[in-house]
């Protein structure tokens, strides 16, 4: 196994001092599959690096280990980590992969695509640093189900600025031999969204062979059930790699508040023309966002997400929150000495 094949470049060639390089191909619990140049081996991490790193292993990233040994000392700087805020109210930050080149969001059409949950998926890849690219699975369904495709797409494609969007078909095999053109060799490309997508169907059409368990979805309302449950690392034919993530329930964003404005470009470009600098683009006289006729769920779920990110700042920054409540207070304090009459 030549480690150029499995994505070692001079960016991680450069931090490498001493020790064995290795990548992480799949974690469970404490125990690490790693690919060597040597070949796979099962790895865990040393003592002092449990007592001394913030930060813990998982897939894909590159990993340092003792010489002739299968014990991991240290994680190499990642190039890019893709991240959410763990689920429930416990602010902290939950790595889902890392190294990874290009995301493929993944929809179904059969009641899973919501344009709003894309866009939070577009926010989150804007902040890991992954190019994207929106995959609307189950093409071959649109007719039965009384959809326009094509508006569909357009559609998608007008939120999805950075990358393109592409209607597939796992089940059928349409459309898939686009996605190795998006993908450099010896790149990373990593499958992500909800539970019964199809992301494990897309998966096993490109490696030529069922390697990863499916089941349909409910009949009821078309939703999947958990049939990944580990994130795993798969070589493919063409020579570049997929990480292969569990279905996600809930997708709550960890990400830089300025990547929210990048995701909403559009939204940015039309505020330059809108009457009133600090403009909230609810209801001002000369709002270019307003009078130019946007989806109005994107500049709500815009809105929201802003809410969001500014909540999770002050949860997670002492200094932001201590500055929100003194704000607040002084806001109180001229209430109470200026009443309304």
């Amino acid at each position: 196994m030549f480690l150029e094949q499995i994505g070692w470049n001079d960016f991680f060639s450069k931090q490498l001092l001493s020790g064995t390089p290795g990548r992480i191909a799949s974690s469970n619990r404490e125990l690490f599959t790693v690919w060597t140049e040597a070949g796979e081996i099962v790895a865990h991490v040393s003592g002092r690096f449990r007592r001394t790193s913030q930060d813990w292993p998982c897939v894909g990233d590159w990993v340092v280990l003792r010489e002739q040994s299968n014990i991991i000392d240290h994680i190499l700087e990642r190039k890019t980590k893709l991240s959410r805020k763990q689920p429930g109210k416990r602010m902290e930050e939950q790595l889902l992969a890392a190294n990874v080149d290009v995301l493929f969001i993944v929809s179904g059409l059969d009641h899973d695509y919501n344009p709003r949950r894309l866009e939070r998926y577009l926010v989150l890849a804007a902040e890991s640093g992954a190019r994207p690219v929106i995959l609307l699975n189950k093409a071959d369904l649109a007719a039965e189900l009384g959809l326009d495709l094509d508006r569909i797409v357009q559609q998608t494609q007008q939120m999805c600025s950075h990358g393109p969007v592409l209607a597939v078909s796992a089940l059928a095999g349409d459309g898939l031999a686009d996605l190795a053109a998006l993908v450099g060799l010896s790149e990373t490309a990593a499958l992500i969204g909800s539970s019964g997508a199809g992301k494990s169907t897309i998966l096993n059409r490109l490696l030529g062979e069922d390697r990863q368990q499916t089941q349909p979805v409910r009949s009821g309302d078309h939703r999947g059930c958990h049939t990944t449950t580990a994130r795993e690392l798969f070589m493919m034919p063409s020579g570049w790699l997929m990480l292969d993530l569990p279905g996600l329930r809930e997708l709550q964003l960890w990400v830089d508040p300025e990547q929210l404005e990048s995701s909403f470009d559009d939204l940015q470009d039309l505020a330059q023309s809108c009457r009133f600098r600090d403009c909230t683009h609810t209801r001002e006289p000369g709002c270019a966002v307003l009078d130019a006729g946007l989806d109005s769920g994107r500049l709500s779920n815009y809105r929201k997400l802003q809410k969001e990110l500014a909540y999770l700042d002050r949860k997670s920054d002492p200094k932001v929150a201590r500055e929100a409540r003194n704000r607040w207070k002084a806001i109180e304090r001229s209430v109470r000495k200026h009443p309304k009459r």
